[in-house]
């Protein structure tokens, strides 16, 4: 049985027959969607990748993370070296009067050597050899813990790899170096180190600033992005995961990393935030701003849009 709509809806409404809308017509505009949605998700998600981890790191690339350890100890490292908020060896970007690094401070401190390697030997019990060597090596002059971490630097290049992970580095003079890098290896293959650098021993895992820092100091994070076509000479983003189509919401913050004089900046970051900064205010604005108040006006395309109601509107209402 079909029914008519009552008269006196107004304009531009559906005055024909009507029909019952059952479970039938539900599910079939349920399933649509469905499978329209999984064919999306297909098509343009991004690839729900395992996060890294410094176990994994450890284990797949001990040679990078012994080269990475090792610059960290020596404090030359980009977390080493970045500033506030992990440390005062940098003064952070700025611009004009503006610095907001060295106005925040350090919030979150860092030294590098210390957090990424002697800290966590020290809190390893039962290998008594291994606090021996940090502790000989701790008290050796500073000279020398140069020159050991330089001999150590170069002999990388020739260390073999053994079957079960380990590091064989070639005899030579390194003050403990050799003894201290291959007891955080060890730490570090056996998921360990990754407790210690999280808060409370991992239990809080609300916090990734340093295994983040650590890992960013090495080669795994760009070779992995690499992979994944997103290495620093392409303009590209991913989102995890399962984005459609992508990080679109990013593109107008990202671009202008990809141009001059943002690109070769020291201080890129402030200039990028600073120009977003005014372009956000001159959108808020607009309404205030003369001559871009009156575009809509001069160009209405509003009014094609929505036309059906400016010509219901232009209409002389019905009389009584």
């Amino acid at each position: 049985m079909t029914a008519k709509r009552p008269t006196g809806w107004g304009d531009g409404t559906w005055a024909g027959a009507l029909g019952p809308f059952g479970v039938r017509g539900l599910a079939i505009g349920f399933g649509f969607i469905t499978v329209l949605a999984v064919m999306l998700a297909v098509l343009f998600s991004s690839p729900d990748e395992r996060p890294s981890t410094l176990t994994q790191w450890a284990r797949e690339r001990p040679i990078d993370f012994l080269e990475t350890a090792v610059s960290e100890l020596a404090g030359t490292t980009i977390a080493a070296e970045y500033g506030p908020p992990y440390n005062h060896d940098a003064k952070g970007e700025r611009i004009l009067f503006l610095r907001p690094q060295k106005w925040l401070g350090v919030a979150h401190p860092i030294v590098a050597g210390y957090d990424y390697v002697i800290a966590p030997l020290r809190a390893i019990r039962g290998q008594p050899m291994l606090q021996a060597d940090l502790t000989e090596y701790l008290g050796a002059p500073n000279y020398q813990k140069a020159d050991g971490i330089e001999g150590f630097e170069k002999a990388i290049r020739n260390v073999k790899v053994g079957t079960d992970g380990s590091a064989r580095v070639p005899a030579g003079e390194y003050e403990n170096v050799d003894n201290v890098m291959n007891g955080l290896l060890s730490l570090a293959q056996s998921g360990g180190l990754e407790a210690d650098l999280l808060p409370n021993g991992g239990l809080s895992l609300a916090d990734y600033t340093k295994p983040l820092l650590f890992l960013g100091d090495g080669k795994m994070f760009e070779d992995r992005a690499a992979r994944q076509h997103l290495p620093p000479n392409q303009w590209a983003m991913m989102d995890e995961t399962g984005s459609y189509p992508g990080l679109p919401a990013l593109w107008p913050y990202t671009f202008w990393y990809e141009i001059e004089p943002f690109k070769a900046s020291k201080n890129r970051d402030i200039l990028v935030w600073l120009v977003m900064a005014v372009l956000a205010l001159a959108f808020v604005c607009v309404p205030l701003i003369p001559g871009l108040r009156s575009i809509p006006r001069l160009i209405p395309i509003h009014r094609l849009i929505w036309r059906e109601h400016y010509r219901s509107a232009r209409q002389p209402p019905a009389s009584a």
